[in-house]
């Protein structure tokens, strides 16, 4: 948000909103308002009595607990910058403010005469009748009038420069307690400021109830923000690890199409067809319906790892079609078998081979299924969904990729004279 007081009472308010729902636990802000601060309020009547002004407020504090820089130090090699500050043991706590002290000038008006008493060593006095100077030090001040007064001031007769002994200032300097023109007051407030691309910012952290996902999340808070008439001004979005899952669920749809298109031309490659890749992504669908019900018996949520088993998936079930489209094609064009002979004879003298590859990698994802060790809710997803994905993929492969095969060889024969000569291999006898 653009206001802290906006944003500390809306935060609070969804925070509060945010605990009634079922799909979120644990949830907890980062706005805590169990610090304290101290406040000095200025009484600017006082301080313009004594003639104290803001600025001379100001850089007394901050000579006393800034960082200001007075000099720099220059050596052969390097130069070294000189900072002011209060000694630290003498400001560990707020009473140190109580030992502040301000430069001053009084000024006041006597029998219609203004009297002012500047910067003076000891004390400045006017008395009736003929200008009467009284000085101790290097500043002196006169006055005419009726009437006596008296100002008390620092003794400070000049400061000198340390290396060389000259006179940097030979003005003395009227100093009055802070704590004679402020009230010091202590407030509640943050214990921090958190800020996000420049702009105030408060986190709100949770986590899912059992059997929830972040879709469920987001609904929940949509519809808490709904409740609670969130105004404009205070705006809200995923962070951490929140919306690092928010952007690879959003992605998850991209790397799968890349995967398939890639897979696609290097099939086209390896066939030198645009038909029959087709025939070896047919086999995937399965894989992927297998995967899924697979992390639904076993009660899983579909998360990077498991998009990951998919990825495997894609390798794996493949080469079942690959197995038998590549011994089909090599038997139609060397020994000129009908589609129908090929694919079959593929699928019988395949079978084996198909099924020891298959069975291996099952084997292979059974320890990773199971869960053992240290992180194994990780990696059970991906275990579940390789071996849902190839039980699936086993069973349906041998009845799909056949089907599929002579549909799409039939759709790629496009003249009829093509047709009518496949019609004519068909029907010839073959030798038993």
């Amino acid at each position: 948000s653009d206001s802290l007081a906006d944003l500390r009472t809306w935060a609070i308010k969804l925070s509060d909103e945010l605990k009634l729902q079922p799909v979120l636990t644990d949830v907890d802000t980062d706005q805590e308002e169990n610090g304290v601060e101290t406040v000095a309020k200025v009484d600017r009547d006082s301080a313009r009595r004594l003639g104290v002004t803001s600025s001379a407020i100001d850089n007394a504090l901050y000579n006393a607990f800034g960082q200001r820089q007075v000099a720099t130090i220059y050596t052969e090699l390097n130069q070294y910058h000189v900072v002011m500050e209060w000694a630290p043991r003498y400001s560990q706590s707020p009473n140190a403010l109580s030992d502040v002290y301000v430069p001053a000038t009084r000024t006041a008006v006597v029998a219609g005469q203004t009297v002012t008493t500047e910067t003076a060593d000891t004390s400045t006095t006017a008395t009736t009748g003929t200008a009467t100077k009284t000085t101790t030090g290097a500043a002196a001040s006169t006055a005419t009038g009726s009437s006596t007064s008296t100002v008390p001031v620092s003794a400070n007769p000049g400061s000198r420069n340390a290396s060389t002994g000259n006179v940097l200032s030979n003005t003395a300097t009227s100093l009055v307690p802070l704590s004679s023109v402020a009230q010091f007051m202590e407030n509640s407030v943050a214990t921090s400021v958190s800020h996000e691309d420049g702009e105030l910012a408060t986190t709100i952290s949770f986590n899912l109830a059992e059997g929830a996902n972040l879709g469920d999340a987001r609904e929940a808070i949509a519809k808490a923000e709904a409740n609670i008439a969130l105004p404009t001004n205070v705006r809200g979005a995923f962070a951490g690890t929140a919306l690092s899952a928010q952007q690879s669920q959003s992605q998850q749809t991209m790397l799968i199409l890349a995967a398939l298109v890639v897979i696609y031309i290097v099939l086209g490659i390896l066939y030198e067809s645009l038909v029959h890749p087709i025939t070896v992504l047919s086999t995937l669908p399965s894989a992927g319906v297998g995967a899924v019900l697979a992390l639904l018996l076993f009660k899983m949520e579909f998360s990077i790892i498991a998009l990951i088993g998919v990825f495997l998936l894609i390798g794996i079930v493949k080469k079942n079609a690959i197995l038998i489209i590549d011994f089909a094609l090599e038997a139609e064009r060397s020994r000129g078998l009908s589609p129908l002979e090929a694919v079959r004879e593929a699928c019988l003298l395949r079978f084996r081979p198909i099924l020891m590859t298959t069975m291996a990698a099952a084997l292979g994802a059974l320890p990773l299924a199971i869960g053992f060790g240290e992180g194994a809710e990780l990696r059970r997803p991906l275990g579940v969904a390789i071996i849902g994905g190839l039980i699936a993929s086993q069973v349906l492969t041998l009845l799909t990729t056949p089907v599929v095969y002579l549909v799409l060889d039939k759709l790629r024969r496009r003249s009829a004279h093509e047709r009518e000569l496949a019609r004519a291999i068909d029907a010839e006898p073959k030798p038993v």
